[in-house]
């Protein structure tokens, strides 16, 4: 499953589940075909679920074959390989990528029907070449984590659409962009779009596309009939661009995308839905399962965002990467916000001076905010959480990527989680100020105290006058570990810290958030130090245990979010 809704009604494609063979390469590669391709491993999916692979770092290659009906152009897109891939067609290497958390997809322009072999390289392991996946407090596995998808293209094909909604009730505003791309190397095209959303078609001008380029059409158009999405009405469009070649009647190719009318501001030290003040009150969480690894079913992501809801929750944070476009669908039907960020954790000055970290973030940002940007459930974009944001070198980094991403949207607030008290110097540069502070497990501190001192640091930082979050909090608590003394590690101690915290964070109005860390106990990297030598290499500070049993704090958490105003959510509508 691509997506959670229908992309195409004329384009053909083909999602390649299933089976696939697979050889671990634990040396020099030279004749892919003569690798030994011993196991048969399911995708999307992890290696890690094969017992003979369960802490394999390194690389492996999968194949399959494929059949294509017409001679042509073919496009594969890769929806995450963890965590960086090479493609090769037909033996021939077509495409690199690096992050297991965004997509990529590589055109093959001239392709004879009938029968290909397909094979990726894949590579998580550690060195010099990543700046991002490194050793930390979260698993990076290995495989092809997320859907691949292959379609077969009949000349220039609808590549991106970005829709930004603007405007409020019965005077909604739209700018939408599409892009177009012409795959082949010798002919251009006269093409054509419709859009349909919301009223009259959209239709542009014909254009024409020379070989191997792309051209973007758009504008801005009224809506006055849509309605607006929200956690309480999370009403969603389909969004549908046909295009049309060489004066043909009917279409050659399309794409569909979902949207939703909703705005997001800032106004002094609130944070406004469709001009209405919220408070956000949720978790972080990561993509991970016992059972799946990092690649989750449809049906694992809904059980969180059912448990979630089901808690009081209005928000999830994507800690601490770009999230599964699937997940985010589920997102945008049930009305659950989303903070999501690219993908950097807790990376020193040193990790930044990386030679590949510049280009690595960038590349993240743009994806991130390209492939997602749709997705109205989508309410904040996040950088660089825990980095070093104290110094003016590290200071260099948020000024280049916060204004990166403003660039590519201008529609949704910015911030980025500190843990440096005192001494952080880049909330100016923020929409939004948030604190990762964890008192009653970390410090001893009072946190109410704390999160008032966190008021003035982030006033006395540029941040005076925004919104303030708590963005992470909580403590360990190991499921079905009950001691009457409440001492540390136990349910009953995790459950005080809980408590306290959101007693403290609920009673103080100038709050606009506040996300427990976190949602689920997840898998940690092994290693030295005290951040990767985790008992049971688990990171266990979730309100549910790994395989999303509530422990105590499930019912302290249930009692402050719901209230204290959590969102109730219906099912989403589509129209």
């Amino acid at each position: 499953m691509e997506r959670m809704f229908r992309t195409h009604r004329v384009r053909v494609s083909e999602v390649l589940d299933g089976l696939w063979e697979f050889a671990v390469a634990d040396r020099e590669i030279g004749d892919l075909s003569r690798l030994d391709y011993d196991y048969r491993l399911i995708v999307p999916g992890c290696w890690e679920s094969h017992p003979k692979l369960a802490n394999y770092r390194g690389e492996g290659v999968y194949r399959r074959w494929v059949r294509t009906s017409q001679s042509g152009a073919v496009r594969l897109t890769f929806k995450g390989v963890s965590h960086t891939g090479r493609v090769y067609w037909d033996g021939r290497e077509i495409a690199r990528h690096y992050n297991a958390y965004t997509a990529f997809s590589v055109v093959v322009p001239s392709v004879e029907a009938g029968g290909h072999e397909l094979v990726v390289r894949v590579d998580n392991s550690f060195g010099e070449s990543s700046a991002l996946h490194v050793p930390n407090d979260y698993y990076t596995y290995g495989g092809m984590i997320r859907p691949v998808v292959i379609e077969e293209l009949n000349g220039p094909f609808v590549e991106r659409i970005a829709f930004k909604p603007y405007g409020g009730i019965g005077a909604w505003r739209g700018k939408l962009e599409v892009k177009v791309t012409n795959p082949s190397i010798e002919r251009a095209h006269d093409v054509r779009l419709k859009a349909s959303i919301v009223g009259p078609e959209i239709e542009w001008e014909t254009v024409r596309i020379e070989p191997g380029q792309s051209l973007t059409v758009g504008g801005e158009y009224e809506f006055p009939g849509a309605l607006e999405w929200s956690p309480e009405q999370p009403r969603l469009y389909e969004l549908a661009v046909n295009l049309y070649v060489d004066g043909a009647k009917e279409p050659s190719d399309d794409l569909i995308e979902r949207i939703g009318f909703r705005s997001v501001t800032t106004n002094g030290e609130r944070i406004q839905l469709n001009g209405q003040d919220i408070v956000l009150q949720g978790f972080n969480r990561h993509e991970d399962h016992p059972m799946a690894g990092a690649a989750l079913t449809p049906a694992l992501m809904l059980q969180d965002i059912d448990l979630m809801l089901d808690m009081g929750a209005n928000m999830v944070r994507t800690s601490h990467y770009p999230n599964d476009e699937r997940f985010l669908d589920l997102c945008d039907e049930k009305g659950l916000f989303v903070w999501e960020e690219n993908h950097a954790r807790g990376l020193s000055l040193e990790q930044m001076r990386n030679p590949n970290f510049v280009w690595q973030c960038e590349q993240v940002n743009r994806e991130m905010v390209e492939q997602h940007i749709n997705h109205p459930s989508i309410i904040v974009w996040g950088i660089l959480n825990e980095c070093a944001s104290d110094c003016e070198e590290g200071r260099v980094h948020y000024v280049r990527q916060l204004g990166q991403i403003r660039a590519l949207d201008d529609s949704r607030p910015l911030t980025f989680a500190s843990h440096h008290r005192a001494n952080e110097i880049c909330f100016d540069l923020a929409d939004i100020v948030s604190f990762n502070l964890y008192p009653g497990w970390y410090t001893d501190e009072d946190p109410g105290e704390l999160c008032d001192l966190a008021r003035g640091w982030a006033d006395a930082a540029g941040g005076a006058g925004k919104p303030m979050m708590m963005s992470e909090f909580g403590g360990d608590g190991y499921y079905g570990l009950r001691d009457p003394n409440r001492v540390r590690g136990t349910e009953e101690r995790q459950a005080d810290i809980i408590e306290a915290n959101l007693a403290a964070y609920t009673a103080r109005p100038y709050l606009s958030g506040m996300l427990i860390w976190q949602f689920a106990d997840c898998r940690v990297t092994e290693g030295t130090g005290w951040l990767l030598n985790r008992a049971g290499t688990q990171n266990s500070k979730g309100i549910v245990d790994k395989y999303r049993r509530p422990k105590l704090a499930y019912e302290v958490v249930k009692r402050y979010f719901k209230d204290d105003g959590g969102s109730k959510v219906s099912s989403g509508e589509v129209r």
